[in-house]
């Protein structure tokens, strides 16, 4: 288990960020332990809803979790607006930082996750499988990371 703060800057897409993370390390698992920051878009898919909702204003990341895949990203989050209103879901591509983001990911070098399609939800759910990594091939991830 690999702890990596991360911050982003004003214009960058949360989601599409995140996932680059996993990618450019090379790793197959990681979580999203927390986040905070601004947001002057969100984009959230609200419970039972096909789509997302588009929220525009001063947007105060309170919480930021989830999952990353290779097969793309699972994460929720809270935002509240100027007025102390706050709106939770399932975070969609479109999340556009204001002035920063704080977040807290934990890679995992010795699992691989996959998002399947699950005959009682439904739904693409996470898979987790146990793959350690080689000493040569953690060595080379963590490179990448260092870059």
């Amino acid at each position: 288990m690999q702890a990596h703060p991360l911050r982003l800057f004003p214009g960058d897409d949360l989601r599409v960020a995140l996932e680059n993370v996993l990618h450019q390390s090379g790793l197959q698992a990681a979580f999203v332990i927390q986040g905070i920051g601004s947001l002057s878009v969100a984009q959230l898919r609200f419970a039972g809803k096909e789509d997302p909702t588009e929220l525009r204003d001063d947007l105060e990341i309170l919480t930021l979790a989830g999952s990353i895949s290779p097969d793309g990203a699972h994460l929720h989050m809270s935002v509240a607006d100027p007025r102390g209103q706050v709106s939770g879901g399932h975070v969609a591509r479109g999340c556009v930082i204001r002035t920063t983001a704080e977040i807290l990911l934990v890679l995992l070098p010795d699992y691989r996750f996959s998002r399947e399609r699950d005959p009682g939800s439904g739904f693409m759910e996470l898979v987790i499988r146990n793959e350690p990594a080689t000493d040569h091939a953690r060595q080379l991830r963590a490179d990448n990371l260092d870059e």
